[in-house]
């Protein structure tokens, strides 16, 4: 146990948010994403007073937001990534270092920030995956060649920001498909402390019936669950605090649910499922919709205000 794992329990519910470069409801697959005009306007156009505001008023704890996903788009500056993609600032990383300007607004509040990434880079991405060493072919493996470029990027942001990221929720670092190991997964795990060492880690081996431990070193499950049903047994998991990330949407379509608007759940069944979650001792991470202006889904917010004013 330690005092990051208690601070990030006491915070008790978080909100998540897939701010990326293709649409809303597009799936995250090269030939069928929807693709923004200009990400760099997407980004200026992120109102990170209006968010922290809003994750006030509904009582969050925290917030997750993610750093990019599968394509070359980064939510922020990082002069590594254009080093090793030969990309011009602005082209594939945003020019505004939205993370800094989130952290100052989030401060106000007394609202911690947790960030997304990945494990497979852009491997999506058709000239920037293979540039990094790693293209999406389930069962092909990761080498250390990539891990250890991906990680460099990751460890820029990591130094930049400090001790105003209080945890990585870390994507796509796959044992069985994508071949990730202890090893590889503490060159990341470096990465991610090498600007805060009190920062809490977790790695994400995609859904599991039941929460688990990927890494021996991360301090918090990453708890990726389809639906808001499952409690842990207790509150720590091999001695890493037991977390949940599941989707709050509705999409008849998609299964999964994540980035989507609406709710497969009543309010009543939110409140009931956090409150008992952190009476085990459990965080819970609700992934909701959030548009290209960072606005959020009506129903979604007056759910999480509900949990907020009554837990």
């Amino acid at each position: 146990m330690s005092h990051a794992q208690d601070a990030f329990l006491a915070r008790r519910f978080g909100v998540f948010n897939h701010f990326l470069s293709y649409r809303p409801g597009s799936e995250v697959r090269a030939d069928i994403a929807e693709f923004v005009t200009d990400w760099n306007w997407c980004v200026d156009h992120f109102d990170v007073e209006a968010v922290a505001k809003r994750l006030h008023d509904i009582g969050a704890g925290y917030y997750c937001i993610t750093l990019m996903q599968g394509f070359k788009y980064m939510i922020a500056p990082n002069e590594t990534f254009d080093r090793i993609a030969g990309t011009k600032p602005g082209e594939a990383c945003a020019r505004r270092d939205l993370i800094m300007e989130l952290s100052d607004a989030l401060k106000k509040y007394d609202i911690d920030l947790y960030l997304y990434y990945t494990g497979d880079g852009p491997h999506l991405d058709p000239l920037l995956g293979p540039t990094f060493g790693f293209q999406q072919v389930f069962g092909r493996h990761v080498t250390r060649d990539f891990v250890e470029k991906w990680a460099s990027v990751l460890r820029e942001y990591s130094l930049r920001y400090g001790d105003r990221v209080k945890g990585w929720w870390i994507d796509g670092c796959y044992g069985d498909g994508f071949g990730y190991s202890e090893e590889l997964l503490g060159i990341l795990y470096d990465a991610c402390k090498a600007g805060n060492p009190d920062c809490l880690v977790s790695f994400n081996d995609g859904v599991k019936p039941e929460y688990c431990k990927h890494y021996s070193g991360e301090e918090f499950t990453a708890g990726e669950f389809n639906d808001f049903e499952t409690l842990p047994p207790q509150r720590f998991i091999d001695g890493a605090q037991a977390h949940i990330l599941a989707p709050l949407g509705n999409d008849p379509e998609n299964i999964s649910h994540w980035r989507r608007k609406g709710s497969r759940y009543t309010k009543e069944h939110m409140l009931d499922f956090v409150r008992k979650a952190n009476a085990v001792g459990c965080v819970v991470t609700i992934d909701i919709w959030v548009e290209l202006d960072s606005s959020w889904d009506d129903e979604q917010t007056a759910i999480l205000k509900y949990i907020g004013d009554n837990l």
